[in-house]
């Protein structure tokens, strides 16, 4: 009988599935391999599940970085561009949708496309998944790599898992030392049924589907495996993320769209540049999503004689907005109404009133995949009426959604060509959390660096969240 592909040769034909810019996520076992085949220049960025974005497998022998660890404990290399994330960033990355490919080693997949992580099958009766859920939650492919039977030579591909489900109907295909099999969405959204696309070299598809406990269609257009991987030079261009201008960056913005608007109060802080080029291109039927709602131009946030601060108000003016949700939507001061105000008193603008604390959970909870949370902020106040409460531990609490917009329009102070950002001082208030709640997020910066001049250490907002970076001219003035 012919040989079974070895582990590295796996790990090839998976990279094959893979393109420059992506990020994989890699669980435990198996898919740690890709890490060590995929050379450096490829593109691709590995998320680990030690939180390191942006690395490779140290040759052996070597230590890798200091202190930096893969998903199966191993010494890794970082990368230039690369970042350090926190585990519960790590899980919002992959609850929120942000990651491109996970992959995952199961003991078992069914033929629902769902599975058996092998640390819970390694742990019978005690269940310990690790992070297989999370990885499973959010990626918008998943991988199952694994071996196609057991070492007692029965199959791990099978009708209905036998252990417990760690991912239901989430995986999209599986690759085997002997097989690549497809899971066919044939029922709407339900996934059923598995579909036999490429058998390892000297197999036949009569072999396979006799080692397979589910039923398993074989493709009509049913191929050998290959392993010409994008192990090698880049075939295709990395995704460039930097635009020339500001018009060019809020280009696309469409009527009705929805936009997050980053800043505190005064000018420190806001997208400035990326404002003017949204007045002047002039999308209408807004909604914005913001702390203020405008009041930087109404209040002296040191503003220099004769000039006006550039805010939410230009927008405003230029009959752009359709609602606002924000924490502080008018001044403070009676006799110096910000133009939302005026707008808001003549009825042409709605307003969403959301207390400052909770708009940053909700934002928060947008970027990470959560649908809602419960906050005992605002019960018994005008902030509850209409809402879900619930009482936990003798404690009445209040229904707060996640916030998401299409659009995001944030102010840091430096970011590199991959879209990793740092902040100075306080500007960094509400930019990074509103970066990962947003479809698209677009960074404004005083300077972009080539990928490896940020210290990973110090970035706050990885480029996994960052769609496009502009930098600000140095001769625009945060003032009118």
């Amino acid at each position: 009988m012919a040989s079974r592909l070895d582990d590295h040769q796996i790990a090839l034909r998976v990279l094959r599935e893979l393109h420059p810019g992506q990020t994989i996520a890699l669980g435990t076992g198996l898919p740690s391999t890709l890490c060590r085949v995929a050379a450096p220049d490829v593109g691709l960025r590995f998320l680990a599940e030690s939180g390191v974005l942006g690395y490779q497998g140290s040759s052996q022998g070597a230590t890798g970085s200091p202190g930096v660890f893969g998903s199966d404990g191993s010494p890794v290399s970082l990368l230039p561009g690369s970042s350090l994330n926190s585990l519960d960033e790590t899980a919002a990355m992959l609850r929120g949708g942000h990651v491109d490919f996970a992959v995952v080693q199961p003991a078992q997949v069914d033929s629902q496309g769902s599975f058996t992580h092998w640390t819970s099958a390694a742990t019978p009766g005690l269940h310990a998944p690790g992070t297989s859920l999370d990885l499973a939650a959010g990626a918008r492919r998943l991988v199952a790599m694994m071996h196609h039977t057991a070492a007692d030579g029965s199959s791990n591909i099978v009708g209905e898992c036998r252990g417990v489900i760690d991912g239901a109907a989430c995986v999209d295909l599986i690759v085997t030392d002997l097989a690549v099999i497809s899971v066919s969405p044939d029922f709407g959204n339900s996934k059923e049924g598995l579909v036999l696309t490429e058998v390892a070299p000297g197999w036949r598809a009569d072999d396979l589907v006799a080692l397979t406990d589910a039923p398993l269609k074989v493709s009509p257009n049913l191929t050998e495996m290959r392993f010409d991987s994008i192990s090698g030079p880049v075939p295709e261009k990395v995704p460039e993320k930097v635009y020339t201008s500001g018009p060019l960056a809020v280009g696309d913005i469409p009527d009705g769209a929805t936009i997050m608007i980053d800043g505190f109060a005064g000018p420190g802080g806001m997208a400035h540049y990326l404002l003017v080029s949204l007045r002047d291109q002039g999308a209408k039927d807004l909604t914005i999503i913001s702390n203020t709602a405008g009041i930087a131009r109404v209040i002296n946030f040191g503003t220099p004689p004769g000039r006006q601060a550039i805010d939410h108000s230009i927008l405003i003016d230029n009959n752009q907005v359709r609602k606002a949700i924000a924490s502080y939507p008018v001044s403070p001061s009676v006799s110096r109404p910000s133009a939302f105000e005026l707008a808001y008193r003549k009825g042409d603008v709605e307003l969403e009133l959301v207390p400052q604390g909770t708009l940053a959970e909700r934002l928060r909870a947008g970027g990470a995949g959560i649908g809602g949370f419960y906050t005992p902020t605002g019960v018994g106040t005008l902030i509850a009426e209409g809402k879900e409460t619930r009482t936990i531990e003798g404690k009445e609490y209040l229904l707060e959604r996640g916030l998401r917009a299409d659009y995001c329009l944030i102010r840091g102070y430096k970011a590199d060509t991959l879209g990793n950002v740092v902040y100075r001082g306080t500007s960094r208030n509400f930019n990074s959390v509103m970066a990962p709640a947003a479809a698209v997020t677009i960074v404004e910066v005083d300077e972009i660096v080539a990928p490896g001049d940020l210290d990973p250490e110090l970035i706050v907002t990885p480029g996994i969240y960052v769609s496009r970076v502009v930098r600000r001219p140095p001769e625009f003035s945060a003032y009118e």
